[in-house]
């Protein structure tokens, strides 16, 4: 790969991701590898009281949430928080060993990994284009 190349694919990551994970390890080797990718600023929340007090603080582009953390086990009230934000709310993208415990609803607000997953699945999924709703859509046509 070229230099060229390296410099571009660090261009497609988010500069900012908020992970909110409660196993301290799984988040730690997240932030390490995102770093490593190239992603300039990864902040890490073990909890939902931690990861809305991010939120208020500093808007992350994207969002990879544990969907049981210790102190709720209903992680997804975070996407569905972020979901009133409108088209600028950060991407989410989902880390669960039970996927099938997501309401389909909420499941449609994001991609899904299901741990255990290797980190550069997660750097992939990163540098693929946001998918895009049908009003975001019809937004860009209309412009």
């Amino acid at each position: 790969m070229t230099q060229h190349s390296k410099t571009r694919a660090r261009e497609k990551l988010p500069a900012h991701v908020l992970v909110v994970e409660d196993d301290a390890v799984l988040g730690l080797t997240i932030e390490q590898a995102l770093l490593d990718a190239g992603v300039a600023k990864v902040a890490l929340s073990a909890s939902t009281e931690e990861a809305l007090r991010h939120l208020r603080d500093d808007q992350p582009q994207v969002i990879v949430l544990d969907v049981h953390l210790a102190d709720r086990d209903d992680g997804w009230a975070i996407a569905e928080l972020v979901r009133t934000l409108g088209p600028d709310s950060p991407r989410i993208i989902f880390s669960t060993g039970a996927p099938q415990d997501i309401p389909a609803d909420i499941a449609a607000l994001g991609c899904i990994l299901e741990k255990p997953y290797d980190a550069d699945i997660l750097v992939d999924l990163l540098r693929q284009p946001r998918r895009q709703g049908i009003i975001s859509r019809l937004r860009g046509a209309l412009r």
